[in-house]
């Protein structure tokens, strides 16, 4: 998207809490990757329009877009789950400060090495991947599972800072990183089980529709 056009739509959208303002600002100072405030927008409102009763999250963070989801549908129930100890403490006084933080339950550990146990918390109408972004077609495998029929699955930073699309990628590290994005896209795109988009907002979301269940 267009700088300028980004600027903009940031710009008309409302302000929020003084505790997202702090959260923003802790991940900011700590390097803690959040969705951008564009992104995010354009998946509350996915969910607004799909009102799901349960919500699992792949990827906790600090727990900033749980709290969003959660004050976004106020009906949600929201499934957590952060593998990184200290995020996932720093979740958990973030959460229990808001007032919305009484529908969110947080889990610890690997999301690979938790399925079962995650699992038994469900099933979700929607699933939000935004983990380790190698681990995507992993995560989608492991949990679509537990997806209700008119389920939803997003993923975010599918786009990876256009990254997906430059052929000119200098390290190694961020070409193997690139090469497992794209391959989960062009996977996702063609799963016979799903309906996919990839919407151009934030670092890039895909929305995956359940077959059958429209």
């Amino acid at each position: 998207m267009d700088d300028k056009i980004h600027h903009y739509i940031e710009s008309l959208i409302h302000k929020r809490t003084e505790l997202l303002h702090e959260m923003e600002a802790y991940a900011r100072e700590h390097r803690v990757p959040i969705m951008e405030a564009v992104g995010i927008e354009a998946l509350l409102q996915l969910l607004r329009i799909q009102k799901p009763k349960k919500i699992l999250e792949i990827g906790t963070a600090i727990g900033y877009s749980a709290l969003r989801m959660s004050e976004a549908l106020p009906e949600a129930e929201i499934i957590t789950i952060e593998r990184d100890a200290e995020r996932y403490k720093k979740a958990l006084d973030f959460i229990q400060r808001s007032n919305a933080g009484s529908r969110i339950r947080v889990f610890y550990g690997d999301a690979l090495e938790q399925v079962d146990k995650v699992g038994k918390a469900g099933p979700y109408d929607a699933i939000f991947i935004d983990a380790a972004k190698g681990q995507y077609t992993k995560f989608f495998e492991s949990y679509s599972a537990f997806l209700t029929a008119n389920g939803t699955v997003y993923t975010d930073n599918v786009l990876f800072k256009g990254y997906v699309a430059d052929e000119l990628i200098q390290t190694k590290r961020t070409r193997n990183l690139v090469k497992k994005i794209k391959k989960y896209n062009e996977w996702l795109m063609s799963h016979p089980s799903y309906h996919t988009a990839i919407l151009p907002v934030g670092d890039g979301l895909a929305v995956s529709l359940k077959k059958g269940g429209e």
